[in-house]
């Protein structure tokens, strides 16, 4: 009885896998995107606060001014801090594809 031969597993040199790119937003985009989101909660919480006697209107009306305007803010940083490690990723899986093994970029 004769067993089949496993032919060798060579690698090329030359073949690479190419690093994609991480798409996923980063751990601090995700942070302000979440005190974004209790901002705006703490806003829609304020008819409530009014109605309860803990804030007066005049109170509230500055109140609401400030969260819109820190929450407008935080999900402006949350995007550009996705936005740029988006672009720092991709830059970074360009640079490796390119110069990985000292040959052309366009696959050898």
């Amino acid at each position: 009885m004769t067993v089949p031969l496993q032919p060798p597993t060579v690698r090329d040199p030359h073949h690479h896998r190419a690093r994609s790119v991480d798409n996923k937003p980063p751990t601090r985009s995700r942070v302000s995107g979440i005190l974004a989101v209790v901002a705006c909660a703490a806003c829609c919480a304020l008819p409530v606060l009014i109605a309860a006697g803990v804030l007066t209107t005049t109170g509230a009306a500055i109140v609401e001014k400030t969260l819109f305007a820190v929450s407008a803010g935080l999900v402006v940083l949350a995007l550009a801090m996705w936005w740029l490690h988006r672009r720092r990723s991709a830059r970074r899986a360009a640079a490796a594809g390119a110069t990985s093994c000292g040959c052309g970029g366009d696959g050898c």
